[in-house]
């Protein structure tokens, strides 16, 4: 199987299981799940889909298999995560599924050499070229994230005046072939360095959640080095920990 098929796979179970999770939200820890062809029917798709879908959920402790009698809700199950800090998604993404209405405002475009917290963070060479492109969201017109994103140069080759830097950054990258896998991520409650809250008129908004996150691609390589300030007061994670084993 290739890579492009892979990754079509794994989609479509992701899809899946998003879809099952909603049927599963009348049930209670216990309850036992309908089965894989009961699944199928009522979505639409085939039994291997449906089964690979639930192989997810059960990896991730949401659903118990016990042989010969079924799949069951678990107690990790009845929880509902809106926010999971474990999902990758982007901004845009994630502001819109909180239900606001989303525009993002290209406050700066630089290029120029990585700084040392740059190139540690990226893997890169000391004095290797990035582009540092600062973006502003606004939810139903509010400020709510400011984000600092560096990039190597040469993932993004080209005139920098030609692109929409309003746009997805990580559907740029997945264009010249830098697809964006997963992420590694630090948050830390802040206030915003006063550079940005002058410049950009945000002063008397603290406290803000700012997210360091090193975006990886599919290939290992470290593609994006972002730093959101989410605003503290509109905006909250949820994590869900549970013991090992």
């Amino acid at each position: 199987m290739n890579a492009r098929a892979g990754n079509a796979k794994e989609s479509t179970a992701e899809r899946l299981r998003e879809e099952i999770l909603q049927m599963l939200d009348g049930l209670v820890p216990g309850d036992q799940l309908p089965t894989e062809q009961k699944l199928a029917e009522l979505i639409g798709v085939s039994r291997s889909n449906i089964r690979e879908s639930l192989k997810l959920l059960e990896n991730e402790g949401v659903v118990r298999a016990v042989q010969g009698k079924g799949r069951f809700l678990s107690a990790i199950g009845g929880l509902r995560v809106e926010r999971p800090v474990t999902k990758y998604e982007s901004i845009t993404d994630m502001l819109e599924n909180l239900g606001y209405k989303v525009t993002n405002l290209v406050l700066e475009i630089t290029e120029g050499e990585a700084s040392e917290a740059e190139a540690r963070a990226l893997h890169l060479p000391t004095g290797s070229q990035v582009l540092r492109i600062v973006r502003l969201r606004c939810g139903d017109d509010e400020p709510l994230v400011l984000g600092i994103d560096t990039v190597p140069r040469d993932m993004l080759p080209g005139p920098v005046a030609y692109r929409n830097w309003s746009g997805s950054l990580t559907k740029q990258l997945e264009y010249h072939g830098n697809t964006i896998e997963s992420s590694l991520a630090r948050i830390s409650a802040v206030n915003l360095p006063d550079q940005y809250a002058e410049r950009f008129n945000l002063t008397k908004l603290d406290p803000w959640l700012l997210v360091e996150e090193i975006c990886i691609t599919s290939t290992g390589e470290r593609a994006i080095f972002a730093m959101d300030y989410h605003r503290g007061s509109e905006i909250a994670f949820n994590v869900l920990r549970r013991r090992s084993g």
